[in-house]
């Protein structure tokens, strides 16, 4: 949709069947829990396949696969269905809530949260995070203490908006959190509100409120 920015590189992504037949971005979060069962029905994972070591201290539960040469500190709690990839970083304190993809490289972080999100190849989201209903692109990168908000006070279903202040579009979606694009660097305890988009390569201050859609590059607040 030309109204939207430009995202992620799906030719780069393991999860390109999942994007490319998207009409519009956020619907990458309606699609997400139908591809999740397929990734793992194609797996062939009836409860939890676990190609890397697993120290004590680490619950899985509900169907959960988790690649080669991936890194589990003690402490994470891993509900399905989840997807994790090669050589992710689940760090000590991480929860897991369901309904979460992580590419290859991924890290999810200490005393952070997921929850049907999508993580692609390389994004981090290291200290203190909360990610719900949202996409990261690949190498994007959250601070410590940013939260990714993803329900209005109103309770309504959350809308976007057209880059430069353009239409109020519906997406459908009564939890929506933030679709940041490749490499982007959002700092240290910053917000993003419902229904944030963030084109690539986009900078975000430390201890912003950012809502609304931004094209590639932008630094903000402005």
């Amino acid at each position: 949709m030309s109204d939207f920015p430009r995202l992620w590189n799906i030719e780069e992504s393991e999860f390109a069947d999942l994007f490319a037949q998207l009409e519009a971005p956020w619907e990458a979060l309606h699609s997400l829990d139908g591809y999740l069962a397929s990734l793992l029905q194609k797996a062939d994972v009836s409860g939890q396949v676990v190609l890397s070591p697993v120290p004590e201290g680490v619950h899985i539960e509900g169907l959960v696969y988790i690649a080669e040469g991936c890194v589990i500190e003690s402490g994470a709690f891993i509900r399905g269905p989840a997807w994790i990839g090669a050589g992710c970083e689940i760090r000590s304190g991480c929860y897991i809530r369901g309904g979460v993809i992580a590419g290859s490289g991924a890290v999810l972080g200490h005393a952070s949260e997921f929850k049907h999100c999508i993580l692609l190849s390389h994004a981090q989201a290291p200290h203190f995070n909360y990610v719900g209903d949202s996409v990261l692109g690949i190498h994007a990168h959250i601070g410590a203490g940013v939260i990714l908000s993803n329900y209005r006070l109103d309770g309504k279903p959350v809308p976007v908006r057209a880059m430069g202040a353009g239409e109020r579009i519906e997406t459908g979606l009564a939890k929506f959190g933030a679709l940041i694009g490749d490499y982007c660097e959002i700092g240290c305890n910053t917000v993003l509100n419902p229904g944030t988009i963030l084109g690539a390569q986009s900078v975000v201050l430390p201890l912003s409120n950012i809502r609304g859609t931004w094209p590639p590059g932008s630094r903000l607040p402005g």
